[in-house]
């Protein structure tokens, strides 16, 4: 944590897990002002939003605490920790189910308690009249529902990766595509995807995206991505955001059968695009 930089700026903070930083996160953010950041407790299960992939969804600075450093803090220890990291701490703001100190014996109504500025608590937030967590959308990515993860989410689920070396079999007798090796994310359900793919240039491409076994050559997992209507460009490292599920995963006799089901996932994948960017 850069405590330099927040004892010169940082007047509220929003407090919580944050992976995903999702649609119900931001409504945590819309309550810090320009001075404001987000504290994230990191847990190590954070997997929709690994590593600093959180600082993607919010302008706010985000900083960062280890649950195993925290964990065993008293409530009123917490706080006092807060006060010391942001010295100039008027605002907190946390969700309705927000608990801290030792077993998170203390919710929010003791952090009115021991803190002497303004607590806010940020009621339970729904889409459609279903609450708004990460477990849900973590739900919704294990059946392939990525409407509403991204619903729930607020943005397009991405994943990123470095671009690796495939087996060569795709352009030569299916269509070219780009083998990623992903780490650390949460994996949607296996199966083929309508996408959209980031590439070194910085461009989102149309694209027809895998995530499974490859049953009809060596069995291994992969990750892979073939972009639409146009030539890849070189690329070290790539982001696939899934935008609908198109099929399951499934095997086939022969390379041929295969490529005619590839040419109708594009079909399919196109349409969708298409009718997402009306």
């Amino acid at each position: 944590m850069n405590t330099a930089t927040a004892s010169q700026k940082i007047d509220a903070i929003a407090i919580g897990g944050f992976d995903g930083m999702h649609a119900a996160h931001q409504y945590l953010f819309n309550e810090l002002g320009e001075n404001g950041a987000v504290l994230a407790i990191e847990t190590g299960y954070a997997n929709m939003t690994p590593s600093n992939d959180r600082q993607d969804h919010t302008h706010h600075p985000l900083f960062y605490y280890k649950l195993e450093d925290i964990k065993g803090l008293s409530g009123e220890a917490f706080v006092s920790k807060l006060k010391d990291d942001f010295p100039l701490l008027k605002k907190i703001v946390v969700g309705f189910d927000f608990h801290f100190g030792h077993k998170r014996s203390c919710s929010g109504k003791d952090l009115k308690e021991f803190f002497d500025g303004v607590v806010k608590i940020v009621d339970e937030v729904k889409l459609d009249d279903e609450a708004v967590h990460s477990n849900s959308i973590r739900k919704f990515l294990e059946v392939g529902n990525l409407e509403r993860a991204n619903l729930f989410l607020g943005y397009n689920y991405t994943l990123k990766g470095k671009v690796v070396k495939g087996q060569g079999l795709g352009k030569e007798k299916l269509v070219a595509t780009l083998n990623l090796e992903i780490e650390g994310y949460m994996l949607p359900k296996e199966g083929v995807y309508a996408s959209l793919t980031r590439l070194d240039d910085d461009r989102l491409y149309p694209s027809v995206s895998f995530i499974g076994k490859r049953h009809i050559s060596d069995g291994s997992f992969a990750i892979e991505t073939h972009i639409l209507d146009t030539e890849v460009i070189p690329s070290n490292k790539v982001e696939i955001s899934f935008l609908h599920y198109i099929r399951e995963n499934k095997a086939f006799e022969s390379f041929e059968d295969l490529k005619k089901e590839i040419d109708n996932d594009i079909i399919e994948a196109k349409r969708v695009i298409n009718f997402l960017a009306l």
